[in-house]
């Protein structure tokens, strides 16, 4: 009786935590709608010097965000309270319960939620400036009771159902234990190789019940087999590779930290409009590839790319977080061909966001795991086919028993914990590759360097 109230009790748990997982990537994903749309009024309401309205802002923002949560409240970095509505309405003077600890970490750049006793669900998520600081925090309350009382009827259903399965199964088992010995350790062992991913036909020369359930484990093991072969982890894609973009945009930022002359601010400044512009873009194209993979299309706007531009813009953006690791990036453009002496122009049909954010993705990668002193290479050449893109590091390298699998989502080398990262960049960048019909290549040895080598058809 004591084993089984623990197994009730760890189901419970189980229960409650893999559950309350859906809600929290609800609540994740509704957080990030709402940044985009407080990012919005940041970005059309600043005053003509370039700083933000603070009080319009406030105001817009709970205009626009009041029916996203039976609470909304808005606070600056300082953890005062600028803005509340209260069931759509805006409250002026409202002084609602705060749970300081959400909003520290929320503006240390986390989501941070607190659920309460009577079932209120407080979640708060960053909101960063034009300088990518986390200037304000936006929370919002959710009544999520509905969620426990679904559980409660999960709980009921499912041990009732378990109770009545157990009775079922112990009665049934009994029954062909006594007939069926022989079988059912034959058809035992054929489940354990299964499990162990190890298939083999299973066949019993009986028409009865044991040998359609023989028949149709051998059915299953085949299908396993051919599943296993070209198996793919399912993936949700709401969440995207967008360190390297903001790296960038952080790297330039730091110059407006460091005394430049104005004329070099007002090029950073304007260099930092066009990366938030292009991450813009990008968040939106991503999630078209992302729309793409799921239904299996291989439909892409693309056009015509010169790409030593494209990769000198990308050497560029990347410059600044590589030198503040004491790493220095070289590119090397493709050579002129003889009819083309003063410039060479190597083309592709790409998508030149999506494939910036590729080769991006591959530098910064190359930048994590790169010591200092040391430098990162960017070649460009080319075929009258190909256009081959190399990107050489002398950092901590691959072992080559996982060169094929890193590229895999979600995966990561054994030495890849020096540096933080989800395992999805490098998948990432092979999706996009491969989406104007090329391919990314890899050699590595370990502690001392690793070349990833994009080959893509010449337009």
């Amino acid at each position: 009786m004591l084993s089984f109230g623990i197994i009730i009790f760890a189901v419970n748990k189980a229960i409650d935590y893999y559950s309350f997982i859906t809600i929290e990537k609800q609540m994740m994903e509704k957080a990030d709608l709402s940044e985009l749309s407080f990012r919005e009024v940041l970005a059309q309401h600043r005053s003509s010097t370039g700083e933000p309205q603070t009080k319009e802002i406030v105001r817009l923002a709970l205009e626009k965000l009041k029916a996203s949560g039976k609470e909304v409240r808005i606070y600056d970095s300082s953890k005062q309270l600028l803005g509340l509505a209260v069931d759509g309405i805006i409250i002026n003077d409202g002084k609602p319960l705060i749970f300081e600890k959400n909003i520290e970490k929320a503006l240390s750049g986390s989501y941070a939620y607190t659920v309460t006793e009577d079932h209120l669900l407080y979640f708060a998520t960053p909101i960063q400036d034009q300088y990518y600081q986390n200037a304000y925090v936006y929370e919002f309350v959710e009544d999520i009771s509905y969620f426990y009382a679904i559980m409660d009827q999960i709980r009921y259903i499912l041990f009732a159902g378990a109770g009545g399965f157990i009775v079922l199964i112990t009665l049934s088992s009994l029954w062909i234990a006594r007939n069926t010995t022989k079988p059912i350790k034959l058809l035992l062992g054929a489940a354990q190789s299964f499990s162990r991913q190890e298939f083999r036909r299973v066949h019993l020369n009986r028409k009865d019940e044991l040998g359609m359930l023989a028949d149709g484990l051998d059915s299953m093991g085949r299908q396993l087999h051919d599943y296993i072969q070209y198996q793919k982890q399912f993936v949700s894609n709401v969440s995207h590779e967008l360190k390297t973009p903001l790296a960038a945009i952080r790297g330039f930022s730091q110059y407006l930290y460091e005394g430049e002359e104005n004329k070099e601010l007002q090029k950073i400044y304007a260099h930092l409009l066009q990366e938030s512009d292009r991450l813009t873009r990008l968040i939106n194209e991503l999630l078209l590839l992302s729309r793409f993979d799921k239904a299996g299309s291989n439909k892409l706007e693309v056009e015509k790319t010169e790409m030593n531009e494209l990769i000198q813009q990308v050497a560029t953006s990347m410059g600044a977080k590589a030198k503040d690791k004491g790493i220095e990036i070289m590119f090397r453009e493709a050579e002129a061909e003889p009819e083309d002496k003063l410039l060479t122009r190597v083309h592709a049909n790409v998508n030149p966001m999506l494939m910036s954010h590729a080769i991006a993705n591959l530098v910064d990668n190359a930048i994590k795991y790169s010591g200092s002193p040391s430098l990162i290479e960017l070649m460009l050449e080319h075929t009258p086919s190909e256009v081959v893109i190399r990107i050489r590091d002398q950092g901590i390298g691959i072992a080559g028993d996982e060169l094929e699998r890193v590229q895999e989502r979600f995966y990561r080398a054994k030495n890849a914990s020096t540096a933080n990262g989800s395992g999805l960049g490098l998948s990432i960048c092979k999706e996009i590759v491969e989406r104007f019909n090329g391919y990314i290549d890899m050699e590595s040895q370990i502690g001392e360097g690793t070349t990833v080598t994009i080959v893509l058809p010449r337009a």
